[in-house]
């Protein structure tokens, strides 16, 4: 594994950096979560210059609006934007999940419909896929879309759904055929958000933030050309969804381990840092950073070697957000009652001694079942794979001519 930039990895960051540096006027700027409609509307005029510049879909091919790159660029040109200070794409999900299973399961007309909409950020999306009794088991969704005339009728509810409230459309995992093991009869389908039947519901966390929602489909009718990858094929395409949600998982990281270093600035100056226990701490999260950011490089040398992204990247995302925890702790600890004043920080710090609660709590069979339902994961992703490694999967499937 090598830390340091190729000559072409180089030259690829300087453009980057280049058109940054022009453009960042424009940006708006990068801070956590997103606010409402008005945020939303601002984000993705960003995005849409971020994809005329070949920025959003760094990895998508050039024929769909693409860089037709590999995942270091797409790691480099999320790190500059960091870098500078300016805001990424807004649509993580429509980009990194969504865009590449329609790439890879869609027909060309619906290839042409959506693709160029999503990538600038026209139009919004949102992956309904967990519901109240399916969570951790995706097949045993109870959402059911029936045939009706030429079309299908679909009812259910979905839950956790992030940022529906500002979708216009959804990539819906449904039931077809209850009368087959659970995993064959399921179909993916493309839904309008903005449909009478239906119906959104934010969901208020407890840092006030309501980025999660509840949705509700009453009859919601939709077409033929409605269904993705065919009739009967929807974990399939469910399959290749959370495969690729894993690799921008680990394209996205570098963005997630800026949180421990923004969350120590506070007290960049304070007082409190000749106390030798605090220098120390700060030392702690550092270190945990960096180490995070090898074990990063380290994955996405796999990735590139046609490896499938396991499940380091989720767990990755575990220790960034404990790290985030710690500077948390240490903020609240060095500037005491003042730091209620930063808002964000009062909203979250609780969140993550929750979570570490929670982990904490799990005894050893239970992590150990966590551990082989991890690798069981794996194992599907590799017998499911009938396509070249990641890394070339979007420039070469579905070529002009191919069926869809």
């Amino acid at each position: 594994m090598d830390l340091d930039d190729t000559p072409d990895q180089a030259r690829y960051r300087t453009r980057v950096r280049a058109w940054i540096a022009e453009h960042r006027h424009e940006a708006p700027p990068a801070v956590a979560g997103i606010g409402g409609s008005a945020d939303i509307v601002e984000r993705r005029r960003w995005q849409r210059l971020l994809a005329e510049a070949g920025l959003a879909g760094v990895m998508w091919p050039a024929e769909y609006g693409g860089a037709g790159l590999g995942p270091s660029e797409a790691v480099i040109a999320n790190a500059e934007l960091q870098r500078a200070g300016v805001a990424g794409i807004v649509d993580h999900i429509a980009i990194g999940d969504i865009g590449p299973a329609i790439i890879v399961h869609g027909t060309e007309e619906q290839r042409r419909r959506y693709l160029g909409p999503l990538l600038r950020g026209d139009e919004g999306w949102c992956q309904l896929f967990s519901e109240p009794a399916a969570g951790s088991d995706l097949a045993g969704i109870l959402t059911r879309a029936r045939p009706s005339g030429d079309g299908w009728r679909i009812d259910g509810q979905k839950v956790w759904t992030t940022l529906a409230q500002h979708a216009d459309l959804g990539m819906l995992l449904a039931r077809t055929d209850p009368d087959v093991p659970k995993h064959a009869g399921l179909t993916m389908f493309i839904v309008p958000m903005h449909a009478g039947a239906v119906t959104v519901r934010p969901l208020r966390q407890i840092s006030g933030d309501a980025h999660f929602n509840e949705v509700f489909f009453d009859g919601l009718e939709v077409g033929a050309d409605a269904v993705l990858g065919g009739v009967g094929d929807g974990w399939g395409v469910a399959t290749t969804t959370l495969m690729y949600e894993r690799l921008m998982a680990m394209v996205a990281f570098d963005e997630l381990l800026q949180g421990p270093e923004q969350l120590l600035a506070p007290i960049a100056d304070h007082p409190g840092l000749d106390d030798a226990r605090v220098r120390h701490a700060i030392a702690e999260v550092t270190t945990q950073r960096l180490g995070m950011r090898y074990a990063l490089y380290r994955a996405l040398t796999a990735l590139e070697r046609g490896s499938i992204p396991g499940p380091e990247a989720g767990l990755g995302k575990i220790d960034a957000v404990e790290a985030s925890r710690q500077a948390c702790a240490l903020i609240a600890e060095v500037l005491g009652p003042d730091a209620l004043e930063l808002d964000r920080l009062a909203r979250t710090v609780g969140l993550g001694r929750i979570a570490e609660r929670e982990w904490t709590a799990l005894d050893d069979e239970t992590r150990t079942l966590l551990e082989a339902f991890a690798a069981g994961v794996n194992a599907l992703m590799e017998q499911t794979r009938d396509h070249p490694p990641i890394g070339d999967e979007l420039r070469a499937h579905r070529r002009a001519g191919d069926a869809p």
